[in-house]
């Protein structure tokens, strides 16, 4: 079987996540379908411990075949698709020699170049696509993918000398609950990589700091007809706190390092109202300094319309790992050299987002992030480069085998 051939098997098993059950995990019980199969691909591939545990997390471990002290490197990837698009009857299909231009994917839905121009920097690749119905989910099969392609070499090639190496596959990801059951001290390896980012040749240290933020509003009911100097709309309360905030702070406005304020939900009536915000940035002073930010702002509504009208709570959600990995160059001296092997210049590509690194490197397991050759992710214009994803297969062996000679 080659990785093209795993990806598209992997990829029509149905295992979308849902954020409305993230109370239990897995959030959908069809991530079991795949976990089942890469349970059993584990086994057979002579990896030890293996388990399949109630919360759908996959371990196993490839024993070391030599005497050589090395420590145990472990690659992670996870199971689930996007809730933003279906998962359902996914129907790969392959473009030969990509030409660069508008992708047709059905007689209603063209992949346009004007859409996503950095794909005309693919022109002659081999590209995996979808039918326009829904994503590929190569995020992150194609990271499933490499990894059990090492494990196959390494099972057909027992010449191949290596340490022990940690494997592992996790849930609910993309709704943020990948690390929520993740035993680092079963998983047992030294550090470790999540094989799920984009083009191959980014390497991931960095994550946003994460909060969110929680504005309640209360107003004062009365009938509209008797209501002057006496009404106060909670509604129009959160209208104008979302008013005063910098628009320029917005995803819509923001790049590369820049964090944001990200307004999520809004509710409400004259008598209550509700707005969620996700605040991010790679720099916790700054994430602090919004945090801040909205405390004024809800200060503000409380001088102009009374003390009680607009109340705000925050919730942390991950830290930027970045402050963990600067403490463990090796981890990035190795991934950076299986690179370069592979004739790729590396680049840092920090994360707008999170990832299940983040928070499994505080929880003393070093994991920054490396590409799998996907883009376009958690949307019908998914794609995957499929001489990137069998480089991503060589850069696990790769980073196997210069963990032992470390």
């Amino acid at each position: 079987m080659s990785a093209e051939e795993r990806l598209i098997r992997y990829c029509r098993v149905d295992t979308q996540s849902d954020p409305k059950n993230d109370g239990e995990t897995p959030s959908t019980e069809k991530q079991f379908d795949l976990a089942k199969i890469l349970e059993q691909e584990l086994k057979e591939l002579g990896l030890e411990n293996v388990e399949l545990d109630e919360h759908c997390y996959v371990y196993g471990w490839l024993p070391a075949n030599t005497d050589v002290k090395a420590k145990t490197v472990g690659f992670i990837a996870h199971m689930d698709t996007a809730p933003d698009f279906s998962g359902k009857d996914v129907k790969p299909r392959i473009i030969e020699n990509f030409d660069g231009n508008d992708i047709v994917l059905n007689p209603e839905v063209v992949l346009k170049m004007e859409d996503f121009p950095q794909m005309r920097n693919l022109k002659g690749k081999r590209l995996m696509v979808t039918d326009g119905n829904t994503l590929l989910g190569a995020d992150d099969k194609a990271g499933v993918t490499c990894i059990m392609e090492a494990m196959t070499y390494l099972h057909e090639h027992p010449e191949v000398k290596h340490g022990r190496i940690a494997v592992a596959f996790t849930p609910d990801e993309e709704i943020g609950n990948g690390p929520k059951y993740f035993d680092v001290k079963k998983f047992g390896a030294d550090f470790a990589y999540t094989m799920d980012g984009g083009e191959i040749a980014e390497f991931s240290e960095e994550t946003f700091n994460a909060a969110s933020a929680s504005v309640a509003f209360k107003g004062f009911s009365i009938h509209p007809g008797s209501a002057k100097n006496k009404m106060v709309n909670a509604a129009s309360l959160a209208c104008q706190f979302q008013e005063i905030l910098p628009e320029h702070m917005t995803p819509e406005h923001t790049s590369g390092r820049e964090g944001f304020i990200h307004l999520t939900e809004m509710n409400g009536s004259t008598e209550e109202a509700h707005l969620a915000y996700i605040i991010r940035d790679h720099d916790a002073k700054k994430l602090a300094e919004k945090k801040q930010l909205l405390i004024q702002t809800a200060s503000y509504i409380n001088i102009m319309h009374g003390e009680g009208s607009c109340e705000i709570t925050f919730k942390d959600a991950y830290h930027n790992m970045y402050e963990v990995l600067k403490d463990v160059p090796e981890v990035r001296q190795i991934a950076w050299k299986s690179l370069e092997e592979l004739g790729i210049e590396p680049h840092d590509e920090p994360i707008r987002g999170g990832t299940d690194g983040a928070e499994l490197s505080f929880r003393g397991l070093p994991c920054p992030n490396l590409g799998n050759g996907g883009g376009n992710f958690h949307g019908r214009y998914e794609y995957c480069v499929i001489e990137e994803l069998e480089q991503a297969c060589q850069l696990v062996l790769n980073i196997i085998k210069n963990t032992q000679e470390a």
